[in-house]
Formats: C-alpha cells, sequence, structure tokens
C-alpha cells in the first residue's frame, strides 16, 4: 500500500545524540514531512544515523526521507528542531536542567547568526529550554521560536493524574506552565476531569514530576522517546496540520515562560488558565528566575520585575 503524501515538504533536526536520535526516528515514523534533513557534530555521525533512520524508512513503509545537510541547508524546512548537547558533566542534584545553561549558551549562540532572518519554526529541544529558547531566538532573529518543555511537562501531568485518580488519560484536561525545570507551576485549579473540577492530590502530582525525569534517567540515561513525543505534537500544530491547544515555552510579557499556546491555522495565540493567587505567585516566580539566568548569560544585571498576571 502506498503511503499518502506528507503534509509537510521538509523538517530539519540538528543534533544526532540521544534526543536528536529519538526526535528523527519519531519524525520517520510520523510521516510528517517529504524529506528529513540532519546537521549533526560530525560527518560521520550524520551519515550514520541518515543510513539507520533509511533502515527504518524501508522498514515501515514511510514516506519520510532522510538526507544529511548542512545547517545553513535548513532555511529551507518549513521548521528546524534543536536538539545540539555541549558536552559537560551535570552534578546538579536540584535545578538539573539549569547545569547545561553555560555549557549549551556558546553552542545555541553559534547557531543563532547561521539561521539569521529564517522564516520558518524553530522548536528548542536543548536545555535549560526556556533560556536556549530565548536566547537563540535573539541570536538568529527568528521570530517563530518555541521550547518543548512545558508540552511534556503537561502530559506526564495528566499521566500522573490519569493513573493516580484511575480516569481514563483522554478524560484529563490541566497544564503545567512556568519552567520546564524546579520551577513549574502546576495548574491544579483550572483542570478538569470529564470536564469538571476535582481536589488535585498536589503533593502527589509534584512529587512524581520532580522524581519522574531521575528515575528515568537513572534507567537509560537520558529521556528520549517523551521529548521525541512532545516535538512531533507541538510540530503539527506550529505548521498548521492540525488545530489545537500545546504547551511551549514562547514570548510573554517582558520574558519568555512555558504557556499554553492555541494554534489555528499554524498562528499561536496564548491562552492561559485563570490561575489561584498560588499559582500565580509561582509564575511569577518562575518569570523571575528564567529571566535572571537569561540575563547572567548575556552578562547583563538583573533588575526589578513587574509581576506576571493572567488576562
Amino acid at each position: 500500500m502506498t503511503a499518502p503524501a506528507p503534509p509537510v515538504s521538509a523538517v530539519g533536526v540538528i543534533g544526532a545524540g540521544a534526543v536528536g536520535q529519538a526526535v528523527a526516528g519519531a519524525l520517520v515514523a510520523s510521516g510528517l514531512c517529504a524529506r528529513l534533513l540532519i546537521t549533526s557534530r560530525t560527518p560521520e555521525q550524520t551519515a550514520a544515523l541518515v543510513a539507520d533512520l533509511d533502515d527504518m524508512r524501508a522498514a515501515v513503509g514511510s514516506p519520510v526521507r532522510p538526507a544529511a545537510a548542512s545547517v545553513a541547508e535548513l532555511v529551507d524546512c518549513r521548521a528546524v528542531v534543536v536538539a545540539v548537547r555541549a558536552r559537560f558533566t551535570n552534578s546538579h542534584t536540584t535545578d538539573m536542567r539549569m547545569c547545561g545553561a553555560h555549557a549549551n549558551a556558546p553552542v545555541i549562540q553559534a547557531l543563532g547568526p547561521v539561521l539569521r532572518g529564517y522564516t520558518g519554526s524553530v522548536l528548542m529541544v536543548t536545555n535549560p529550554v526556556d533560556v536556549m529558547a530565548r536566547l537563540f531566538a535573539d541570536a538568529s532573529g527568528c521570530a517563530r521560536v518555541f521550547g518543548v518543555g512545558s508540552n511534556l511537562d503537561s502530559a506526564r501531568y495528566r499521566l500522573t493524574l490519569s493513573r493516580l485518580l484511575d480516569v481514563p488519560l483522554g478524560a484529563v484536561d490541566g497544564h503545567v506552565i512556568g519552567e520546564h525545570g524546579d520551577a513549574a507551576v502546576v495548574c491544579a485549579s483550572a483542570t478538569r476531569v470529564n470536564g469538571h473540577p476535582l481536589p488535585v492530590p498536589l503533593q502527589q502530582v509534584r512529587d512524581e514530576l520532580t522524581t519522574r525525569p531521575g528515575r528515568i534517567n537513572a534507567g537509560i540515561g537520558r529521556t528520549r522517546p517523551g521529548p521525541a513525543g512532545a516535538v512531533v505534537t507541538a510540530l503539527r500544530l506550529a505548521l498548521g496540520v492540525e488545530d489545537g491547544l500545546v504547551e511551549l515555552s514562547a514570548p510573554y510579557r517582558d520574558g519568555w515562560l512555558g504557556i499554553p499556546l492555541r494554534f489555528t491555522a499554524g498562528r499561536p495565540l496564548p491562552c492561559l488558565p485563570a490561575l489561584d493567587e498560588a499559582e500565580a505567585r509561582q509564575l511569577d516566580a518562575a518569570h523571575t528566575k528564567l529571566r535572571a539566568a537569561y540575563l547572567a548569560l548575556r552578562g547583563t544585571p538583573s533588575s526589578p520585575l513587574p509581576t506576571v498576571r493572567t488576562p
């Protein structure tokens, strides 16, 4: 049987490490794009991943054709996924994602000028994803840059709540926003199960969201399929293949935060849920933390911030 024609002409992936490999594999399986252009540290690494993906394409009958490319050649893609990671040892026991900020920042800043003026959508996977998304947006001048962290957090939240409440996953409607990290905000007050508010076992939820990535990392070395799934979901909406809502890091007020975005024909509109007072304070704290981290990377002193409030 002939596979249907992909809805998107080309998607690029920068990075062929653990996460880049998982993202590329998910894209081949999804049938989202006709061409999948891969670039990484070395031609040998890129060629090896392309060959492996080509085997996958043949095995599953995917219409997605992988190929090696330079970063500059990705300008013809409808979207680019950034999954690079500098070599460093993560010594943090808390705030683990922020540990990579100073190591990964030079890599992200170097990519920016190569893709300056790119008009497609950029999905940032590199941690700390909220800060790296903003850093790349400023270095490249690209208008459509999103970080995927809050999407993955929200998926984990809905999965956890489904298990704790013993309800189907599709019955849970809820978001995690703010930072993809220790300052994540669980929007418990706006969470609905089968369309109705229910008490959320918040401490159990937070414990699971905090420990789950570490358990995955301890078992397999790095999270892989989870981020890849978040990327594919976000791409389908950002590229206008489907309409819907997804939590992504994006410009909000005078900073960048993970927030729900409603995409219609590929156009995003911030769509924050109503927050109670405690959640609003937590969102303010995430805003302050992420802005300070970004300014520290840019060598700019931090200054007092106005509070972030939902519309």
